[in-house]
């Protein structure tokens, strides 16, 4: 017995009964009170300044909109003023949660890709890679030779690049980033990068911060030296010719418009040579290169119709040769294989709309005026073509069947046939996919004639999986996965190395059959879905269309009815729906949370009526179609009927905004990131370059129709008066490129006009710069996201 250790002289004591006098001394004992919680800070309120605008007869005032005035130097003084008063109120709301902040940062930290290095990328007789040296904030481009370096494990080779056995260093340095950024006033972004077919140049865009442009440098590989030429600012678009002795370049206007084509000899004195100038405020042009080199396509794009011009790669000065011609604003692609041109695209044929895309091929000796592109495959409604991909060999096929992507082979050359077949009669070979494929994406693949291809593999339960597949065997490898089982990363090139699980992965033969066997495959695939179930939903729009909603959480975790969640959506652009894991909501799953996905109109994956079906005057289906999972949600008690959140990054920001707005009861709290909040203003005034791509998407101002459709979806102009808003946390930066003015108006006119509760904060969280270079950076920002939605949870 525990009391039997103390002296009978303490035992005596304590088992004492207690006498009248110590009991009303005890009741008259003050105990401290507990300090006084601080008042909830005060949101800052800038000054306001109205400003009449109309438009097709309707006029409204605009106080914030001094806001964007970057040339009135009085109106960026009081900006930055209300920027810091912004960011001391962020830091004082969320000063609580600091010691969650500093171990959500940790987590989700420890979670991120820790490789010193990328896969090894096979070219030719070369393995490109980029790798982080100790100590130093941007990586290095290297490369070495293959031949000598068949057992190269990225992760576990020489920072240095020194083979200590021979005493020879076997790793060539290419760019490294980090001096880059020195010439760069201490900021290093790539938006570009070529090496020549030939192995000695690469050539590649820096970011100039100073001057917010893209600036072309040519640098040789064998003396490591920056070539005098060609150099040029203001480049959108590269490609070589003269298999590597010119390169063709393209440069915007100052309002970021590809309007020229130029052609330059790398290390000459003269002059680089315009090829094409389009004046027209209308028209973009776009070039790239064949996987063989043989061929430069032109693209030329405007308002009106879409055209594609061939270049020559031996002579790029001779004439451009037109190919193909289209409607406005379609998607198309070039490739050439063995004397036949292939193109891509979800054009219009015979006069008739297709919902998606397709393939067809014509022989590139083929006469301008008499050219006939032949179809290579029949529709098969039930077996989309969503991407391709060529090498000398084979034809990869990217498809999806409902809401379930493949990956096939067929080889090449096609057999010539006066009429498309299905793709079946091609016998073509499948990869064997775990189940919940949310997307699959081609990895660079720059050696036409090698046989083994690399894609990335997503899942909302599964880490991404890059995987390199043999064409000619069937045969994949898993190259790089994050095992969070085991907290490590797999990283294989040659042989693999010594660990229990990888020498358990085996390379399968691909087969149709070999679907069949995910459950099989899924431990080789690192699967977390034993951990983390998937559910997928067709929700009922307000119109009656089927909208698709994807739902994870951890079962152990899933109580019904009583769950948060977060509820994503983007909805823009025909763009799909990113459904990737991500390691960050990880410390959300493991604390209870159901994170969703709405698949919206406006966006990709179920074709091309999908998209114009929720843009322009149709805005209002992808907001409505949000709405209506948010309400599935709730009805159907997946989640807590007052802990729903939102998520939306860019166009997408603009529809969780938009959703808010009509019905801000449905949510808590909500995520903007970047949002894109005032589309008024900014298709009438653009600050930043629009193209026609974005009126396609939002509507043109100047028509009367499109501008009330504008007026009424936009997060701006719409916000309610005298409501109860949720929490927002909205991020934006102080670059401009990214209109950190949209979110301060937002966040200013939301304060203004809604019910003022201190538990339900609009927080306006800066950042500095592009972070996703940044581990640090990155990890604090996403911490914050996620304090924020655990702390809005539990006011």
């Amino acid at each position: 017995m525990r009391h039997l250790l103390v002296s009978p002289s303490v035992r005596r004591r304590l088992c004492r009964k207690p006498t009248a006098s110590s009991i009303l001394r005890w009741a008259h004992h003050k105990t401290p009170k507990p300090p006084k919680p601080p008042p909830p800070p005060t949101p800052p309120k800038p000054p306001k300044k109205p400003e009449k605008l109309s438009l097709h007869g309707e006029t409204w005032e605009d106080s914030y909109s001094w806001m964007s005035k970057l040339n009135d130097k009085v109106a960026m003084r009081h900006m930055d003023v209300y920027m810091e008063q912004e960011e001391k109120y962020t830091e004082a709301v969320m000063f609580d949660t600091e010691r969650l902040q500093n171990k959500l940062q940790s987590e989700m930290a420890s979670r991120m890709a820790f490789d010193l290095s990328t896969p090894p990328v096979r070219w030719g007789p070369w393995l490109y890679y980029r790798r982080v040296e100790e100590g130093k904030q941007f990586p290095v481009l290297c490369r070495r030779l293959a031949s000598l370096n068949e057992e190269f494990i990225s992760h576990k080779s020489p920072s240095c690049g020194f083979d200590f056995t021979s005493g020879q260093k076997i790793e060539q340095k290419l760019i490294d980033y980090n001096k880059e950024a020195e010439r760069f006033g201490g900021y290093a972004y790539e938006e570009l990068s070529e090496v020549s077919p030939d192995h000695r140049y690469i050539a590649y865009t820096m970011y100039d911060k100073e001057n917010d442009f893209f600036k072309l440098s040519v640098r040789d590989l064998i003396t490591g030296s920056l070539c005098n030429k060609p150099q040029a600012d203001w480049v959108t678009n590269l490609a070589w010719v003269k298999n590597g002795q010119a390169l063709l370049y393209v440069v915007t206007d100052h309002y970021k418009r590809p309007c020229k084509l130029y052609c330059c000899m790398v290390g000459s004195n003269g002059d680089d040579v315009l090829l094409l100038e389009e004046p027209s405020e209308s028209v973009y042009i776009n070039i790239r290169h064949t996987k063989d080199f043989k061929f430069v396509a032109l693209y030329v794009f405007s308002t009106t119709a879409s055209k594609v011009f061939l270049i020559d790669s031996v002579n790029p000065l001779s004439e451009m040769v037109p190919i193909w011609e289209g409607e406005a604003f379609v998607h198309c692609i070039v490739e050439h294989h063995q004397g036949n041109l292939y193109l891509f695209t979800d054009a219009a044929r015979g006069g008739q709309l297709v919902d998606n895309h397709y393939l067809v091929r014509s022989p590139v000796e083929a006469a301008s005026s008499q050219r006939n592109w032949e179809n290579v495959f029949v529709d098969d409604p039930g077996l989309i073509i969503e991407d391709v991909d060529f090498c000398d060999t084979h034809l990869v096929l990217i498809v999806r069947d409902g809401r379930r992507f493949r990956l096939c082979t067929v080889s090449l050359p096609l057999p010539h046939q006066k009429e498309p077949v299905y793709l079946n009669e091609h016998s073509p070979h499948f990869l064997p996919l775990p189940k919940y494929v949310s997307q699959i994406l081609p990895g660079p693949n720059y050696d036409y004639y090698s046989s083994t291809m690399r894609f990335t593999i997503s899942s909302p339960v599964m880490p991404d999986a890059v995987v390199d597949y043999d064409l000619s065997n069937g045969k994949w490898t898993i190259i790089q996965q994050q095992n969070f089982l085991h907290e490590r990363t797999r990283i294989l090139y040659g042989k693999a190395s010594t660990t229990t699980a990888i020498d358990k992965l085996q390379n399968f033969s691909s087969s149709d059959t070999a679907n069949d066997k995910n459950s099989e495959l899924s431990g080789q695939w690192n699967d977390l879905s034993e951990f983390y179930t998937c559910e997928n939903y067709d929700v009922s729009s307000y119109d009656g269309v089927m909208v698709p909603l994807t739902v994870v959480y951890a079962p152990r975790s899933k109580m019904k009815g009583q769950n948060p969640a977060l509820l994503h959506g983007h909805g823009a652009y025909g763009e799909l729906l990113d459904k990737r894991w991500r390691s960050e909501l990880k410390s959300l799953l493991d604390r209870g949370w159901v994170i969703a996905y709405a698949d919206v109109r406006g966006g990709g994956g179920r074709g091309k009526k999908w998209h114009h079906d929720g843009r322009r005057t149709k805005k209002h289906n992808s907001i409505q179609d949000f709405i209506q999972c948010a309400k599935f949600l709730l009805d159907e008690k997946i989640v807590h009927e007052n802990k729903l959140a939102g998520w939306g990054y860019s166009a997408g920001g603009l529809l969780v905004a938009s959703a808010i707005n009509l019905c801000p009861h449905l949510f808590r709290a909500a995520v903007l990131k970047v949002p894109f909040l005032d589309p008024s203003n900014t298709l009438l005034h653009p600050i930043l370059p629009l193209t026609p791509v974005d009126y396609e998407e939002f509507g043109y101002p100047q028509d009367t129709e499109d501008f009330q459709v504008i007026r009424k979806y936009s997060p701006y102009d719409s916000i309610p008066c005298d409501v109860l808003y949720p929490a927002v946390l909205v991020t934006s930066s102080f670059s401009t490129r990214f209109g950190v003015w949209e979110a301060a108006k937002w966040a200013a006119r939301v304060r203004e006009q809604t019910m003022y509760d201190p538990k339900r904060p609009i927080l306006l969280n800066l950042t500095t710069d592009i972070v996703e270079e940044n581990r640090y950076m990155q990890s604090k920002e996403l911490a914050l996201e996620t304090a924020f939605l655990l702390k809005m949870m539990e006011s």
